[in-house]
């Protein structure tokens, strides 16, 4: 039995990598994907294309998740288009790693803004619906980083453990209306990311991974697709590490 059949899901940053495989995968489990994108315009609409050839039911539209009034627009689009919300998936990440001294405010800026922020902005655009329905689920997409950052990833960090932070917070807020707000804190996952990485920063990046080897994009997927699920009913306010044992 498909474990989000028929369910709601708004996946942001669903275009590439980690978020290709949560739409991919919460389509394959029967949920309704609504997912959004910035700039890869064609591998959206490739993978609208490819789940709807599949029986699918799927939306994808630009958004700018640091835009709040545009993410409100979107989310009433999809409860327009779909009849409803259940689950919000805060995936859409950027990346500008670079020491303090060469950091500018605008780097700083730019990945607090998408990282931390965006999470605020569609968790804020969805909340209501959640609290008056008594029931849903966010997953906020963290990361290793936000527990245990190399150097250079000051504003990354920042912004990753920043989400941490609200996942707990809000996770006591709107418990008592049923509703369950989780993040999951991958570590190298293999994803165009990682592969842009010299082999020589890989081969010591591999060296502290336990199992010595990269995640993949469907590992992080299925936490997310057991996270959404029945199974994780009791489940709120915790960060699911999927590293390879790298913060052990």
């Amino acid at each position: 039995m498909a474990l989000l059949k028929d369910r709601v899901a708004i996946i942001t940053g669903g275009s590439r990598g980690i978020g290709r495989a949560i739409v991919s995968s919460f389509a394959k489990e029967g949920a309704l994907c609504a997912f959004t994108f910035s700039s890869s315009s064609k591998e959206a609409e490739a993978l609208s294309t490819e789940l709807k050839a599949m029986g699918s039911r799927v939306m994808c539209e630009r958004v700018d998740v640091r835009d709040y009034e545009g993410v409100k627009e979107f989310v009433e689009k999809v409860k327009e288009e779909f009849g409803g919300l259940d689950i919000l998936v805060n995936n859409a990440g950027i990346n500008k790693d670079k020491s303090i001294i060469m950091m500018t405010h605008e780097d700083w800026q730019d990945v607090i803004d998408v990282n931390l922020t965006g999470v605020f902005n569609f968790t804020k655009a969805c909340i209501v619906t959640f609290l008056k329905q008594k029931s849903g689920c966010i997953i906020n997409m963290s990361s290793v980083s936000g527990l245990s950052p190399l150097p250079g990833q000051a504003s990354y960090a920042s912004a990753k453990s920043g989400v941490i932070g609200l996942t707990k917070a809000l996770a006591r807020e709107v418990a008592p209306y049923n509703v369950r707000v989780n993040a999951i804190a991958p570590g190298f996952i293999e994803t165009d990311m990682v592969k842009s990485l010299n082999e020589n920063y890989r081969k010591k990046i591999l060296d502290l991974i336990p199992f010595k080897r990269l995640g993949t994009t469907e590992e992080v997927a299925q936490g997310c697709v057991y996270l959404a699920s029945d199974y994780a009913s009791y489940i709120t306010g915790q960060v699911l590490t999927i590293d390879g044992g790298l913060s052990i």
